[in-house]
């Protein structure tokens, strides 16, 4: 939307070092079909620093600690030279996300927050895709409705699309929208 509307907004893409390779291929792709770059914004520690300071497989032992080191923290970083950002957070995706607005203050980074997705559908979402040749993770052909990191993300358990996420903890969220 941002492309086809002409602006000239940078593309930021949180890369915890612990993706799927479908999600890299799609960031290449992304590049490719828009002619973007795609800045990526890493965490201040690579793996085997934050096995280190924190100890091996972190996301196994505190998922919370892992994403604010990988997700939360580069997040904030990358907020800096702006004023706002723009997120795809729709209402549908959970009960946490069900009062998102289109505009709306994040204490948590002490910037606006835009949702313009934040009313559609994912049947909006698919048909705005297939309508318009947007590229997309080929994992959601695979049965996966919410992809993060390859340790912390399974197929749905549920009907609710981030039930695949942190799968025996009581987390929901990574935490860059709370």
């Amino acid at each position: 939307m941002v492309v086809r509307g002409g602006f000239s907004i940078p593309v930021t893409f949180l890369d915890t070092d612990l993706l799927f390779p479908e999600t890299y291929a799609l960031v290449e792709q992304v590049e490719q079909h828009y002619g973007i770059i795609v800045q990526r914004q890493r965490p201040a520690l690579s793996m085997p620093e934050q096995d280190q300071q924190e100890g091996p497989a972190l996301y196994e032992r505190n998922p919370d600690r892992c994403c604010t080191l990988r997700k939360v923290l580069p997040l904030h970083d990358a907020l800096q030279p702006y004023q706002a950002w723009i997120t795809g957070l729709r209402r549908d995706q959970s009960e946490q996300r069900s009062d998102t607005h289109l505009l709306q203050w994040s204490n948590r980074y002490q910037r606006v927050k835009l949702a313009p997705l934040a009313f559609w559908s994912e049947q909006q979402v698919w048909d705005y895709i297939n309508r318009h040749d947007v590229p997309y993770n080929s994992l959601l052909g695979q049965g996966y409705r919410s992809i993060g990191c390859t340790h912390c993300t399974s197929l749905p358990a549920t009907d609710a699309p981030r039930s695949g996420r942190w799968v025996g903890f009581a987390k929901t969220e990574c935490g860059i929208h709370l």
